[in-house]
């Protein structure tokens, strides 16, 4: 039996206008889409109607599974609660970042980023999850364990993303000893000597690893039809290294130059959002704003803070001259969609699965009111 739901009276942002007008689900699809009002349906009250977001990289979901040190929380009870936050920020297809590849002194392994995977699967069968779940697994080449970790992913279709990062300092980036120091004394109250041995055991497991590591998931990734991303490149001898290993997504671009190689050669140069609302990055590399300013930004991720993804793609217009609404709207849905090969997804355009949010502005702050997924209101 056929299903129609009509939403009219809305600002329908477009792939390359906004339009006072309304749209037609069908079945799950977008069946119509038209200016003007309509007679029948549900008034939108003049608020904003744009597709569904698409996060290509959140670390979100550790925190809920692990918030405090040797803390394990239920892990369908992360998911679900990670789930439930991504859902009302917005996002409809979400890619949840596993790691792949630790470093002795973390406080989390393989077994723990296995049970999040079977987590999210389970709840994907049982119906429970409101956004579309799929994996991005976040590999540390550095790491000596990288690929007995990677292998735990072996046979699991629902990863479609991975990323090769180095962390080791004076790597990508965190080429900066400076910015590594700030980083990793605070956050693990070392002393100078401790930090001192610190780094030099980093660095010779970068040196010992990261070349055949890098090289093995990304040999792995393209059999196995997982796309690929490259995470921090800072020169471009790392891009030239990315092209070589078939590299689409370049994550976190820490120069302007490296994003100008990645983005001319064709990849989706992704920042973060924070740093688009922050106005710079945490680590001292390349504003988020400085690429958008020099066309040089394709997508955008939420990174650690869901809701920043819907902010940045309403605040982005206003702070870098020649960045409209719907361009904007594009670096969180369209572009990281057909990015991944989701080009079932991603704008308002009639064929294309019914994934939307109606979005009111408050003091410039945009308010979720409505989810739909598949046709489905799930928020």
């Amino acid at each position: 039996m056929s299903t129609e739901i009509v939403l009219t009276n809305a600002r329908v942002v477009l792939p390359d206008a906004v339009i006072d007008g309304t749209v037609v689900i069908r079945d799950g699809l977008l069946a119509e889409i038209s200016e003007g009002m309509s007679a029948a349906g549900e008034s939108l009250d003049g608020d904003y109607l744009i597709p569904g977001l698409v996060e290509l990289h959140t670390d979100h979901l550790e925190g809920h599974y692990a918030p405090r040190p040797k803390v394990r929380w239920n892990p369908i009870a992360s998911v679900l609660a990670h789930d439930a936050q991504i859902a009302t920020s917005g996002i409809t297809t979400v890619f949840d970042a596993l790691r792949v590849g630790m470093y002795e002194d973390t406080d989390i392994g393989a077994a723990d980023m296995r049970k999040l995977a079977d987590a999210i699967e389970d709840s994907v069968r049982h119906d429970r999850v409101r956004a579309d779940h799929f994996i991005h697994l976040r590999c540390e080449v550095s790491a000596p364990d990288c690929m007995d970790a990677f292998a735990h992913f072996e046979d699991e279709p629902r990863v479609r993303l991975a990323s090769l990062m180095d962390h080791a300092p004076g790597q990508r980036q965190f080429a900066s000893f400076d910015a590594y120091a700030v980083y990793y004394m605070g956050k693990m109250k070392m002393t100078d000597e401790q930090f001192r041995l610190y780094c030099e055991k980093r660095m010779a497991q970068s040196e010992a690893n990261s070349a055949r590591n890098r090289q093995a998931v990304a040999d792995a990734c393209r059999e196995r039809g997982i796309v690929l991303a490259s995470h921090d490149d800072a020169t471009v001898a790392h891009v030239a290294e990315a092209v070589d290993q078939g590299i689409r997504v370049a994550e976190f671009p820490t120069t302007t130059e490296a994003a100008r190689a990645s983005h001319e050669a064709g990849m989706g140069v992704l920042m973060g959002a924070p740093n688009v609302m922050r106005g710079g990055s945490h680590s001292g590399n390349v504003s988020a704003r400085t690429l958008a300013e020099a066309g040089l930004l394709d997508i955008l991720s939420s990174d650690y803070i869901p809701f920043s993804l819907i902010q940045s793609a309403f605040f982005l217009g206003g702070v870098v001259e020649g960045i409209n609404l719907p361009r904007a709207v594009a670096m969180v849905s369209r572009n990281p969609a057909e990015a991944v090969g989701l080009h079932d997804r991603g704008a308002i355009v009639a064929g294309r699965r019914a994934d939307l949010v109606r979005v009111r502005l408050d003091e410039h702050v945009p308010v979720v009111r409505a989810v739909w997924r598949e046709g489905r209101r799930v928020a």
